[in-house]
């Protein structure tokens, strides 16, 4: 099969082997690892124009006081407003209960009362006779 002018193009070079590279990272443990190669950074944190934030979680939260309370802070008011809104609703709840029973209360207060009327208006009627 003769070539053709460029060769056969499915045939491609053999690459140089790799030269050894240096094992001597393998010996290392996690702690001495993470120091060797800064794998623990912390939090990186960016100031600008006097606001600072910070990225947690995936979200840049400002840590400031510039131009507001902080995310912390929001955070704190946030869960106190809730926990307002709930012990809110439970004292309308208790409320509701508390009418509940003195509406409860008063009927049976008037139906004895009606009871009492009719058992005098009958004992005087039986006296008449």
């Amino acid at each position: 099969m003769p070539l053709g002018l460029f060769g056969n193009k499915f045939s491609p070079k053999k690459t140089p082997p790799r030269r050894a590279q240096s094992l001597s990272n393998l010996h290392l443990d996690a702690t001495e690892s993470k120091a060797e190669f800064g794998l623990d950074y912390g939090a990186v944190k960016v100031s600008l124009g006097g606001n600072e934030v910070a990225f947690e979680n995936g979200l840049w939260i400002n840590e400031s006081a510039g131009g507001g309370a902080s995310h912390k802070e929001l955070l704190k008011l946030r869960k106190a407003n809730q926990s307002l809104h709930e012990e809110n609703n439970l004292l309308k709840l208790k409320i509701d209960i508390l009418l509940d029973m003195l509406a409860e209360t008063s009927a049976v207060s008037h139906f004895h009362e009606n009871e009492v009327k009719q058992l005098r208006e009958a004992k005087q009627a039986s006296k008449k006779r």
